[in-house]
């Protein structure tokens, strides 16, 4: 295994730490917050047909720790398996990582979510503050946890909805994927991520880091 050294000063007396390349990649990443250029954006297990290597590279560096550096791994596409809520979860049924939901409206705006697990029918609130919100039009903005209350993922077969307070939801989604909803709440101290409150989905991805 390849092997990085890294001087570390202390005064007058200097100190030499050795590590696999691994470590030290995994050392730049939290150090910056984001991923060092030397590094290629990870690869996708499946064809997207919303995000580009824009997209992917903006995301990176918003990624939890436990999901930097995996390659990405399409769960569920309505293209694929079809515009139902219940397909969504149980493609789901199984998987421990986090989730990025990425959705395409048919005004061609591009958001979604990043879930801290996999998404499944709740009576409550379950998830943690690794989940954020984020929206790419008409720039890059990312919504992470604002410590106001835990509303972070519910589901049931009738809805999803992601962030939550005063009867708000950060992103609502309907059982049959077609119509959705997202509006600012107190769970992400969001912007609407849509220009239109309400939205009509073209296209919903999921991917995990596996």
């Amino acid at each position: 295994m390849k092997m990085c050294e890294l001087m570390v000063s202390h005064g007058l007396d200097r100190e030499v730490l050795s590590m696999s390349t691994d470590e030290y990649r995994k050392t730049s990443l939290f150090a910056t917050g984001s991923f060092d250029l030397d590094f290629p954006i990870p690869d996708l297990i499946g064809k997207t047909e919303i995000l580009t290597e824009e997209h992917r590279e903006k995301l990176c560096s918003h990624l939890p720790a436990r999901a930097e550096g995996y390659s990405w791994s399409l769960i569920f596409s309505t293209s694929q398996h079809g515009f139902a809520l219940n397909s969504l979860y149980r493609k789901m049924a199984r998987l421990e990582s986090p989730v990025l939901i990425v959705i395409e409206d048919t005004e061609h705006n591009v958001f979604g979510a990043l879930t801290s697990c996999s998404l499944h029918v709740s009576d409550h609130f379950y998830g943690t503050g690794e989940s954020l919100l984020y929206k790419f039009n008409p720039s890059f903005k990312v919504f992470h946890w604002t410590g106001e209350n835990m509303y972070f993922i519910k589901g049931n077969m009738e809805s999803l909805s992601i962030g939550a307070g005063d009867g708000r939801f950060g992103l609502w989604l309907d059982g049959d994927l077609n119509q959705g909803r997202s509006q600012q709440c107190s769970t992400y101290g969001n912007e609407p991520l849509a220009p239109q409150e309400d939205f009509v989905i073209k296209t919903l991805e999921c991917w995990a880091f596996v």
